[in-house]
Parts: C-alpha cells; sequence; structure tokens
C-alpha cells in the first residue's frame, strides 16, 4: 500500500511540475557557471592578446648601418695607451664626430647647423656608444673604415616597425619631412636593418626609449626575491611549526592567530611604510637596495606562509605522530622528521604562492625609495636597483611614445616570470605530494 501511494505522489502532476522546475534550475545554473568561465577565459585571453600585440615590438630594435672612419685626428693616441688607461681617456673622445661624419658620407649635401642637427637626429644617443665600444674591444680600427650597425631614433624604429604612420598631420608628426625623406633613403640603400633586441633583457633604464631595457630590473626583482626567501621562509615556517605543534591553546594564542590572519588582508603599502620607519630611518639601511625591499616583502609574505604552512601541517594525518610516538620519538623529532617532510608541498607551494604576490608588488618598493631611476644593473644586495612592477611604473609614466611597447615588453617579462613561479609551485607539489 506504501510503495502504491509514493509511486503515485512521485506521479503526481503537482510533484513532475516540482521535479521539472528543479531540473531546469540546475540546467541553468549550470549554464550560468559555464558562461561565467568561458566570459572569463575571453577576458584573459583579450587581456593577453592586447599586451603580447603592443609588447612584441619591444623585443626588436630597428638599427641603421653606418660606414664609420676611425680618423687620427680624432681616436688621437688612444690606440697606443694601455686598455685601463684607453678607456679613460675615451671618455674625452668626441666619438659623435665619427657618427656625424659617417652620416654626411650618406648625405654630403647636407650643410649648415639645423641641417647637421637634424640629421644627427636619425640615429639614437646611443650610437656613439656603439662606436666607442667598438673601437675599445678592437684599438686596431685607428684610421680604418668599418661597417657598424647602429640604434636608430625611438619615432623611426616605431615607423619602421608600423606603430607609427608616415603620413601624419604637421602638428602630430615629431620628425620633419626631410629627416623622413632621408630615412626612406638609408632604406632603399638597404641601410636599415630590423631584429632581436637582446638589449632589452640585459640593459638597464634609460631615458631614450630606444636604448631602455628591463635587465637591470630583472636582476633587482631576482636580488629582492632572494632576500624576501631567506627571510621568510624559515621564520614563517618555524612560527607555522610552533602554532600548530607546540603552542599552548590558550587566550593569547588565539590571540596571535587572529593577528596572523588579519595581517595578511592588510594592504600593501602599510607594509612599505613600515618598512620605511624600521629599515631606514631607525636601522639606517641603504635607500632603494634590494637588501630593504626585500626585507618589506618578507614582511608581507609572512602571514601567507604561515597560513599556508599550518594548513600543511595540520593536514597531516594524527597517525604518524602516533606512530612516531610510539616508537620513542621526541615532539621536536616527529616534527622534523615526520610532520614536515610530510607538509613540504603545501609549505612549498604556500611560500611560492606569496613569492609570486611579493613579485608583483609595487606600493611597498616605491616607499622604500626603490622608484629612482637606475641605468646599471645592481652587482650586491646593497647596491641601488629598481624592479620589474616599478620600472613598469616608471615608463608608463614616461610622455615619449617608444615607451608605450616598453610598458608591454615588460609586463610580458613579469607574466613570463610569474608562470615560471606557478609552474614550480605544481611541479613541486606534483613531485612530494602523497596521497592518504
Amino acid at each position: 500500500m506504501s510503495e502504491t501511494s509514493a509511486t503515485d505522489r512521485w506521479a503526481a502532476p503537482a510533484m513532475r511540475t516540482r521535479l521539472r522546475r528543479r531540473h531546469a534550475a540546475e540546467r541553468r545554473f549550470r549554464r550560468l557557471g559555464a558562461a561565467a568561465v568561458g566570459f572569463a577565459m575571453l577576458a584573459l585571453a583579450l587581456l593577453l592578446t592586447s599586451i603580447a600585440a603592443n609588447g612584441w615590438s619591444a623585443f626588436l630594435r630597428t638599427r641603421i648601418a653606418l660606414d664609420v672612419t676611425y680618423s687620427p685626428d680624432v681616436v688621437g693616441e688612444l690606440s697606443t695607451l694601455p686598455p685601463p688607461e684607453m678607456a679613460v681617456a675615451s671618455s674625452q673622445t668626441d666619438w659623435q664626430a665619427l657618427v656625424r661624419n659617417a652620416l654626411l658620407r650618406e648625405f654630403p649635401e647636407v650643410t649648415g647647423r639645423g641641417p647637421l642637427r637634424a640629421l644627427q637626429a636619425l640615429v639614437s644617443p646611443g650610437a656613439r656608444t656603439r662606436v666607442r665600444e667598438r673601437f675599445l674591444a678592437d684599438p686596431s680600427l685607428a684610421g680604418r673604415t668599418v661597417t657598424l650597425e647602429v640604434p636608430a631614433d625611438d619615432e623611426l624604429d616605431m615607423i619602421e616597425k608600423g606603430l607609427v604612420a608616415r603620413d601624419l598631420a604637421p602638428e602630430q608628426a615629431r620628425l620633419s619631412p626631410e629627416q623622413l625623406g632621408w630615412f626612406a633613403t638609408l632604406e632603399a640603400r638597404g641601410r636599415v636593418h630590423r631584429g632581436f633586441d637582446a638589449s632589452f633583457l640585459t640593459s638597464g633604464d634609460s631615458r631614450e626609449p630606444e636604448l631602455a631595457g628591463v635587465g637591470g630590473a630583472i636582476v633587482g626583482s631576482l636580488l629582492t626575491l632572494i632576500v624576501t626567501l631567506a627571510v621568510a621562509f624559515p621564520l614563517g615556517v618555524a612560527a607555522a611549526v610552533y602554532l600548530e605543534e607546540f603552542a599552548p591553546h590558550n587566550r593569547w594564542t588565539e590571540v596571535i592567530e587572529v593577528n596572523i590572519n588579519n595581517l595578511a588582508a592588510v594592504p600593501s603599502i602599510v607594509f612599505g611604510l613600515l618598512g620605511l620607519a624600521v629599515f631606514l630611518n631607525v636601522m639606517n639601511l641603504p635607500r632603494s637596495a634590494p637588501l630593504v625591499g626585500g626585507m618589506t616583502l618578507a614582511l608581507m609574505t609572512l602571514p601567507t606562509i604561515i597560513i599556508a604552512g599550518r594548513s600543511a601541517i595540520a593536514a597531516v594525518p594524527p597517525s604518524i605522530r602516533e606512530a612516531a610516538r610510539g616508537l620513542g620519538a621526541s615532539p621536536l623529532q616527529i616534527v622534523v622528521h615526520h610532520v614536515l617532510p610530510l607538509a613540504l608541498p603545501g609549505v612549498l607551494t604556500g611560500t611560492i604562492i606569496g613569492m609570486a604576490r611579493a613579485l608583483g608588488e609595487t606600493a611597498p618598493l616605491l616607499m622604500i625609495g626603490m622608484v629612482a631611476f637606475v641605468v646599471d644593473v645592481p652587482g650586491s644586495f646593497a647596491e641601488a636597483a629598481t624592479a620589474l612592477p616599478v620600472q613598469i611604473f616608471l615608463w608608463a609614466d614616461s610622455p615619449e611614445r617608444g615607451f608605450v611597447e616598453k610598458v608591454s615588453g615588460a609586463i610580458l617579462v613579469l607574466l613570463a616570470f610569474l608562470i615560471l613561479m606557478n609552474g614550480a609551485a605544481i611541479a613541486l607539489r606534483q613531485r612530494f605530494e602523497r596521497r592518504w
């Protein structure tokens, strides 16, 4: 009787209507979820496509081939000096004169101070540096003529890449018709070449867009992350072990745990203010140095490592501890020999995620002075340096059009760093993870 009544109840029109509504609601929820995921993937694809479309050209550079003659009246007696003295004396040599003579060889009809200045503007100020470095590498070039590829001006570089139109209105164009004509002549003569710019990844910052690179920012970020890892990882793991394994469960421990969770949500600029007050004003550490930047970011990363470490330690089955305790192991031996090795995948994953967040932070580094214009690549933890996010911030604020592609190119480098770090986290978890 009960089975028949239950069957009749499920077969009732009202019940069928409710079931259809329930199934329809479930289908709508699934469609909404799929649409949300699709929208997120589309937005991510658009973002990456936009950055890649604007940034790929940053890895290319336009060069102009010039026949440079190292005339004795310019290089003088440099070739007879020992290398150390030659490097010092070369700073007083008029290398720009050699660049100007090479350009005049291509356009001998150009005369007058104004036209000569406009002609020299076809090449970057870094051209004379290229001429000087070539001579220092081979002093036997004195009196000889050699073909050198020197960087073109940033505006010509963008025109060659198709980022700026050649026929702009006079009020928008930054090059005169004469300069565009000279450049077209050099192109017709096969003097203009475009290729991969390795110096973008190795050189430091510059006021000239065609010479600016992210090499200094990459090294600065690496040095900063090394300091961050060296400070935050041992302190974070030690704090997680103590709070999870040894700390008594009382009111003070609860207060500490609540504060750690709150610190994980504190805006990053607050940690920058703390680093400014403690490391610079109190401890008098060098300003704009990766040492200070790493210690400041370590303060910001500590809560993340502690929370992730505690979760990983708590996930270790109690049977592991009980078995080790039954064999006579001390509490410290249980943690060091059994708990920590098993919790290591989770600890490392949380650490790398915290480091990835630190890599993308800008506000704390701005507060401690790592926003300074740094040309040289830093060679130690105490030298002035900048970081990739700060370099992007500086270039985005520059008025030159050539820095637009540099910003996108630097973002691509930063994204590559983040992908590598997240990939390392996934690889470490798969390498050490054990399923219970």
